[in-house]
């Protein structure tokens, strides 16, 4: 009987999609250390969240913007806005972090602010 679970487990492992499971991942750690998902939050909610950086854009001083994120807990993205800022030493796609802040909306997207940020582990 415990073969057959493993084979299970095996199979389902290598058919499965890995953005499906890298997103499951995720939201299994989320959930580990009590953070928000992302999906449950609304606009004007103060939230903490853990996830990762999918993408992160700087932009020139000149048009004001600063860096901005693509940041995804396993079950939504939220945009990440630090305002002024041209680049921020470990703010790179892929890097995992915790966030806080509040949660607003731009052109139908959820966004934060200037959100404090946790830096984990090594990229």
């Amino acid at each position: 009987m415990t073969a057959t679970g493993y084979l299970k487990r095996l199979t389902r492992r290598l058919t499965e999609d890995l953005h499906q499971a890298d997103a499951e991942k995720i939201s299994e750690e989320s959930q580990a250390i009590g953070a928000q998902r992302a999906c449950d939050c609304a606009r004007g909610d103060e939230v903490v969240m853990l996830g990762e950086l999918r993408s992160v854009q700087t932009c020139p001083k000149s048009s004001r913007t600063g860096v901005v994120a693509e940041f995804f807990d396993g079950t939504e993205v939220v945009n990440l806005t630090w305002i002024g800022r041209t680049r921020i030493p470990g703010i790179e796609p892929g890097r995992k972090l915790t966030i806080r802040g509040r949660v607003g909306e731009k052109d139908g997207s959820k966004v934060i602010y200037n959100p404090y940020y946790e830096l984990l582990g090594d990229s």
